[in-house]
């Protein structure tokens, strides 16, 4: 098992560089197309990904230190819609509730809520 341990460790890097590299943004790869950064971890697989690591992260923290990044990925970290989460959350929905409980206070005309 002692022998393949680097062949594994080899194969397990080159997966990780080629999903990275499939999810990663355009300026991360330095406008470079996708599959020749693949082509080239696969290729020269132990110096392919170091280049990748190197060029990857460094774009990334160059961005984080600007203020344009985005949030750190997870393996699924869905994008976040711009908004209120839940209806208390939305000043136009409580809004629209006061609203109404307004009119129903005045269609009863004693200032008690209905039910």
């Amino acid at each position: 098992m002692a022998r393949y341990l680097g062949f594994i460790i080899v194969v397990g890097l080159v997966v990780w560089c080629v999903l990275d590299i499939s999810r990663s943004e355009d300026d991360e790869r330095l406008g470079v197309h996708p599959a020749l950064w693949m082509a080239l971890v696969v290729l020269v697989p132990v110096l392919g990904a170091i280049v990748w690591i190197l060029v990857s992260r460094g774009r990334r923290a160059s961005a984080r230190q600007d203020g344009s990044a985005r949030p750190a990925r997870g393996p699924a970290a869905p994008r976040r819609r711009p908004g209120p989460v839940a209806p208390d959350d939305d000043p136009d929905f409580l809004r629209k509730l006061d609203e109404e409980r307004r009119r129903r206070e005045q269609d009863t005309g004693d200032g008690s809520p209905t039910t």
